[in-house]
This record gives C-alpha cells, structure tokens and sequence, in this order.
C-alpha cells in the first residue's frame, strides 16, 4: 500500500536498496531480523490535528471532481496490498492531481530501525496524476477510479482540505501498518467530507474477515510473507472486522464506497472508469486454511520420530536439533517484536507455545546424543515441558477469550514435539 518518492527517478535506488528493504520487511512479515533500535525520535504531527479544515471562499468557486484511484497489487513485497489516492479534477484547466498518501523514503537513516520499532514516517505528496500512474502502467497493475457524488460545499472542502494537508509542514505522519495507512488516510479524508456519513453506514457491517485473514490472503503470493504474518501476528490479528476497519485495505474500500449512499441519500460512487488494464496476477481469492492436511502431516512424522528414537536415536538427534534451532529462533524474534517495538499486534503471540524459547536448552543434550552420549539429567524435563506448552497452545486455543487462528499450526507442530519426547524418552 506504499510508494517511495520520486517514484520514476527513484525506482531504481530502490531496486539497489531491496536486499536491505528484504530484511526490514522480514523482521514483521516473516519474523527474520533482530537488531537494536536507535534513541527513539518524536514523530511529526498528525496534519489533521494541526488545524482546521479550511473554507471555502466564495460559493461560486468552481466545482472540483472528486474520484477515488484504486490500484491492484503488484508483485514486490510492499506492492501486495495495491494502493490508492484520492483525485482532484480542476473543471476550469481539467488538469488531476493525485493525493497519494503513501510516499515513504527507504534511503533515510533511520528508516529501518523506524521500521523495527514501529514509528514509520509517511507522507501525503500532491502530483499529476498521470505522473502518478507512471509506474502502475510499466508494472501492468489496474487502476480504476470511482467518480464521487458530493455536493458542491462538499468537493470544495475536500479539494481546499487535502491542498492544505500536502503543504511540506502538514504531509507527514505516522504510519500504521493496519490502523493508520494510505487507504485509511484516503477513508477518514472521504469520511469527513461526508460529515461522518461513511462511517455510520459501514461501522456496522461485517464480512467476517480479520486482520490476520486479509493480510495472508494478500501475501500468499510469496511464501515467506505468508509465513511471516501467519506466525508474527498475535490474537489481536484475530478479531473480526467491521467494514470500517476492513477497509485498511484499498481494494476493499472500493467495494464499501460502492454500498455507500451520499448526504442525499443516492449512491456515494456516481460512476466508475478504468484507466489501466490489470495485466498481471489477479488480487488472490479468501481461501480459509485446512488444518486437517496439517494434522495428518503432523500425525504422520510425529509417529515416525517416535519410531526412529527407538531404532536410530543419533539420527533423531540430527533432525531435533534444526528444528529446536529454527523454534529458537523464531520465538527469539517474536519476543523482540513483543517487548522490544510497539507492532502491537504481534503481541501475546500464542505461538511461542509451539516455536517455544525452551528449545534453546535441548540443544546442548541433543548434541550429546548426536555423539552418542547420555542427554544429560534435565533434558527429558525440558522436552517434557515444551511439549506441555505445545498441548497448553491447544487448551488456549479453545477458550472463549481471545483465542488466536493458529489451529493448523497447532495440529502440526503438537504431534512432532510429543513424538520427540517419546522418541527420546524409549532411550
């Protein structure tokens, strides 16, 4: 949902930066950066508490167009959940401005420790519009724009509102991956034009979808960025959405402002036009995930490791000791982003249960039996206690109170941590 700045003179530092941007994006998405945040920096302030929306001068001004640009998903990582921006067609020279609030700058100093610590600073740029599509025509991405009804008092305010936020002392502000981004920038601008009306008629509603769903569903393209949101996200991921929140996601507030209705009481989107074809993958479908497959996969190489404990326990040795380094790791990573940033969504996350810390102690008894000698007196303890968390990540998942949608991970990590405790317990 974001765009760097400049976008066509910049696009290629960015491409020279992207191994680094692969990195910061993996710290949240797939859970694979740990590093220490600078002193912390005062984020500049919100330009929409800064001042009041200004007036119109005169009712005779003429009155501007007022479309919403929707962009379909491209296939870099910070591309696959498309993009939007609000356009301003001046009636009098018929020239489009796009508001685009989502330029960002990866080559500033401290963008990848404000990455990590969750204090991005992002801004609203004003720019032709057909500066803007630049880069969505050479990518092949859609782009589409619902022409808006508003009233004449309306579309001015809007026009004058957004001018004003985009001067360089208002632009900035604080990016929030699902609170706070360039599609809900592009909602609140609508909404208070509206004088709330939006709101009111889509607070109400819901698909059933969570944050945790959109944000796979959108990543699945790319595996690793599936992975990352699956197991980084926490139970607050996991409640369900209002509309109103869905539509952090700029596809899904096309469809909103499609059921929508004016201060009037007619429909919010007068007309919608197409101004570039979508010439790649499509936006991918809601698939729910099976966890049977998972559960049988789990079932299946559980059973086998508790067989190979019997028969070969150097080589359960051998296939415990990745598996406890990458569990290690993993819920090294999602401590950090717990205690250590404020992705506060990634707290609390029921899954250190199953990619359990304790695994860093079976190390050193695995590697004993790997060469053949006795694990050592608190090792059994140990396996025994990670696998009574495994089973404790199921009890937590069947309570009422916040439970987190990581079934299927439950039904495949459970069984290979109960088969390793009775592979190694036959010894």
């Amino acid at each position: 949902m974001a765009r760097p700045d400049d976008r066509l003179s910049a696009l290629n530092s960015i491409r020279r930066a992207l191994p680094s941007l692969f990195a910061v994006a993996a710290l949240w998405l797939c859970a694979m950066v740990a590093s220490a945040a600078p002193p912390e920096q005062a984020a500049p302030q919100d330009a929409s508490t800064q001042s009041e929306p200004p007036t119109v001068a005169t009712a005779s001004a003429a009155v501007p167009r007022i479309g919403m640009a929707t962009m379909q998903p491209g296939e870099i990582f910070w591309e696959r959940f498309g993009h939007d921006s609000i356009v301003v067609l001046d009636p009098d020279t018929g020239a489009a401005t796009s508001y685009n609030f989502g330029f960002f700058d990866p080559e500033a100093p401290d963008f990848v420790a404000r990455f990590m610590r969750n204090d991005m600073r992002y801004r609203l740029a004003a720019l032709p519009f057909e500066q803007d599509l630049a880069l969505y025509r050479e990518e092949g991405r859609g782009v589409s724009i619902q022409w808006l009804d508003l009233d004449d008092d309306q579309a001015r305010t809007l026009a004058a509102t957004l001018a004003e936020n985009a001067k360089p002392e208002n632009a900035y502000y604080r990016y929030q991956y699902f609170d706070d981004n360039c599609a809900t920038r592009v909602r609140d601008a609508i909404d208070r034009a509206l004088g709330g009306a939006l709101r009111r008629q889509i607070e109400g509603r819901s698909h059933g979808s969570t944050f945790r769903s959109e944000a796979v569903r959108l990543a699945s393209p790319a595996p690793w960025m599936w992975l990352g949101f699956d197991i980084g996200l926490g139970p607050s991921a996991d409640r369900p959405l209002p509309v109103w929140s869905e539509s952090y996601v700029p596809m899904r507030l096309a469809a909103a402002l499609r059921e929508t209705k004016n201060t009037q009481g007619r429909p919010l989107v007068l007309s919608e036009q197409e101004i570039l074809p979508h010439r790649i993958a499509p936006e991918p479908v809601d698939a729910p995930i099976d966890w049977v497959p998972w559960a049988l996969s789990g079932v299946v190489v559980g059973l086998g490791l508790a067989w190979l404990g019997r028969r070969r326990p150097r080589l359960l040795a051998a296939i415990a000791l990745p598996l406890w380094t990458l569990c290690g790791i993993l819920s090294a990573l999602m401590l950090f982003i717990w205690f250590g940033t404020q992705h506060t969504y990634g707290w609390a996350n029921q899954n250190l249960l199953l990619f359990n810390p304790l695994c860093w102690l079976l190390w050193l008894g695995g590697w004993r039996v790997l060469r053949g000698r006795d694990a050592g007196p608190w090792f059994g303890r140990i396996l025994a206690a990670v696998a009574a968390c495994a089973v404790l990540a199921l009890f937590a998942h069947w309570l009422p109170m916040q439970p987190q949608r990581n079934v299927h991970w439950i039904s495949l990590i459970l069984p290979l941590h109960l088969g390793l405790l009775a592979g190694f317990r036959k010894r």
